[in-house]
């Protein structure tokens, strides 16, 4: 089976035909046999590689009206990633920051 790459806004939803082709990718079994396995170098590498990428993240508590909420929550699986992502991106955009900055 052939890779899919499919790029999405946050409003929109998927096409029948992909959502198809997710759905029947997902039944499909991987082929062990075509994925060596690592050596124990590779494996070091692999998982220094993981670690780096690990980032560590902190919670906090946000006061969302609950009109807000219900539409992250419709978001699906992974909306608090989304939530993140959104408030990292309004970092890098100064102008937005003024225009909703309460001082």
């Amino acid at each position: 089976m052939a890779k899919i790459h499919s790029t999405l806004k946050i409003s929109e939803q998927p096409s029948e035909q992909i959502l198809q082709e997710i759905n029947s990718a997902a039944k499909q079994k991987p082929n062990l046999e075509a994925m060596p396995e690592l050596s124990k170098k590779a494996l070091k590498e692999f998982t220094a590689m993981a670690k780096e990428k690990r980032v560590n993240k902190n919670s906090v508590s946000v006061k969302l009206s609950q009109k807000d909420l219900q539409a992250y929550r419709a978001l699906g699986r992974g909306y608090t990633g989304i939530m993140s992502n959104i408030l990292s991106r309004a970092l890098k955009q100064p102008k937005l920051l003024r225009e909703l900055s309460c001082f």
